[in-house]
């Protein structure tokens, strides 16, 4: 029943690098800003990157800003997140969200964990030596 699929995560060793796939399930991304957030044990859910409708404008958070990567493929339902140069504090469980369509999309998006109604169930991403 979770409105997205995502995979790409495990376990990998600092300085390593994964790729998050988020691909939507039952309805389309095209007019829907998309984020990616993280939660560790014990933290709150936080934003990570967040892409707007067409890919226009991205935004990131200062702690992976020039690590990480997003992007989509509105054809392909998906969204995509390029994590690299990995550190332990990124350890975390990591959901893909959609924020609510709205008719011609957004150029913005937004960090913002109430601004988004459809989430992944999450997946998780260790970084271990």
């Amino acid at each position: 029943q979770s409105q997205f699929v995502e995979s790409g995560g495990g376990l990998v060793q600092p300085g390593g690098s994964l790729r998050l796939s988020c691909t939507a399930t039952g309805f389309t991304l095209d007019n829907s800003p998309i984020g990616w957030f993280r939660q560790a044990p014990g933290k709150e859910r936080e934003g990570v990157a967040c892409i707007s409708s067409r890919g226009e404008n991205t935004n990131y958070a200062r702690s992976v800003k020039g690590r990480f990567t997003i992007s989509r493929d509105n054809a392909r339902n998906s969204v995509y997140l390029e994590l690299n140069s990995l550190e332990a504090g990124d350890t975390a469980l990591y959901y893909c969200a959609a924020e609510r369509g709205r008719d011609g999309g957004s150029r913005h998006c937004w960090l913002e964990v109430a601004a988004y109604v459809y989430w992944g169930q999450g997946i998780q991403v260790t970084v271990s030596a």
